[in-house]
């Protein structure tokens, strides 16, 4: 193994992701459209499959819970992703979902989250995320 592929391994100059969504404000109607960029640092990558979740987190504090804020995932996509990334190289991936019912934010203090997790084969995990609004909140 060379030593460049050791780095890329445990982290070390691996790969990066950026989510960029066309539309951040979402309507009733529209579909949640964007493009996934991976860049592949200082060694080649292979990716098992691009993950993006979409998840509502709420700040709340309550007494059953040592956190301040807690998270569902409303909506899950999974891409197949051929092949891998070469050092230096940037690829997108073009993504679209439709968003539903769930997706209205009925809490003051609460945010939908888009994660993009690109799952890197024997490798650390790259992760990405993005602030979106669907419809309004209505106090």
């Amino acid at each position: 193994m060379k030593f460049k592929d050791f780095l890329s391994s445990i982290g070390i100059g691996s790969l990066k992701v950026e989510t960029v969504v066309e539309m951040p404000h979402l309507e009733e109607g529209e579909t949640l459209n964007g493009t996934v960029y991976l860049d592949g640092g200082d060694g080649d990558q292979t990716i098992d499959f691009i993950e993006l979740n979409v998840i509502k987190l709420v700040e709340d504090t309550r007494d059953d819970s040592d956190f301040d804020f807690y998270e569902t995932v409303i909506g899950k996509q999974s891409m197949e992703f051929a092949g891998s990334v070469k050092s230096k190289e940037t690829v997108m991936q073009q993504f679209e979902i439709m968003p539903d019912e769930r997706w209205i934010v009925d809490h003051p203090k609460a945010k939908l989250i888009l994660r993009t997790v690109v799952h890197v084969k024997n490798g650390v995990n790259a992760q990405d995320e993005d602030e979106i609004t669907y419809g309004t909140y209505e106090s």
